[in-house]
């Protein structure tokens, strides 16, 4: 026996969502939340990485409706199956907001990402995973589109080494950089660029002598949490392919029980008009 209602049914029962609201209000975002779909995205060495996003999906809701229909939202989602991409991703924008009838839209996808490095001296390889985030809004049929990325890094304070006779404390950070993208850049550009400001980089497996080495290269390149940003910051004010940008930098102090924190927030395209 089908399951399906006949059209006639169907056309029968009330769109409760779409009837009219008489207390004058818009709201901003309303959607879904923490959804979990298939994704597949191209990395720098040609290769393709099968994960799992989340998703957020948002749109705006104008004051005379009662609600938006939340099953569009999972619709658009499984009309993709298991191919959303980035330039997919891109798509999913104006779909949503053809399909919700609505000005404005906002999707978050998030994910790991993990790139096989090599460690410094041995050259042994291993994965390191990164939280990556596509960030997509659309206004009136403009879309833009901002990556977030959490970079986790060493840091090794200046003050402490300056003033002990031998040693000095580290910690690791978690360097988050999001970024609205004019051109197309790699995921893997905007890490590396990351990493080479921090007193060094983090990796998955380490002999020896690849310890020895990320040890004295931190010890040999101190630096605060605002030296962090601001050397970030330089790069990406050089960089015509970046809009916009905010870089923030927590130290997980190992000799406090709190962190130090710094942030840097800039819109290139704001300034220049």
């Amino acid at each position: 026996m089908s399951t399906i209602a006949p059209k006639a049914v169907r056309n029968s029962i009330p769109d409760v969502q779409g009837s009219a609201d008489t207390r004058r209000i818009p709201i901003d975002k309303v959607g879904i939340k923490d959804i979990q779909h298939p994704v597949r995205v191209t990395d720098r060495a040609g290769g393709e990485q099968h994960t799992v996003a989340c998703f957020n999906m948002y749109v705006n809701l104008p004051h005379n409706f009662k609600g938006t229909h939340m099953s569009r939202f999972v619709e658009i989602l499984n009309a993709h199956d298991q191919e959303i991409t980035v330039q997919s991703f891109k798509e999913m924008l104006h779909e949503m907001a053809d399909k919700l009838e609505a000005e404005a839209g906002h999707i978050e996808m998030s994910f790991p990402y993990f790139i096989n490095k090599a460690a410094p001296v041995s050259g042994v390889m291993s994965l390191m995973n990164y939280e990556v985030t596509f960030i997509g809004e659309i206004n009136n049929g403009a879309p833009h589109t901002n990556i977030k990325i959490v970079i986790p890094v060493t840091s090794l304070c200046p003050c402490s080494k300056n003033i002990s006779d031998y040693g000095a404390h580290n910690q690791r950070s978690h360097i988050t950089l999001n970024v609205r993208i004019k051109d197309f850049v790699w995921i893997e550009e905007l890490i590396e660029l990351v990493e080479a400001e921090a007193s060094c980089e983090l990796f998955g497996l380490l002999k020896r002598p690849d310890e020895k080495y990320v040890t004295e290269r931190a010890y040999d390149n101190p630096k605060f949490v605002e030296d962090v940003v601001r050397d970030i910051a330089v790069k990406l004010n050089d960089d015509d392919r970046i809009l916009a940008y905010t870089v923030e930098s927590e130290n997980f102090e190992s000799i406090h029980n709190h962190s130090a924190y710094a942030l840097i927030e800039k819109d290139k395209e704001a300034e220049a008009s």
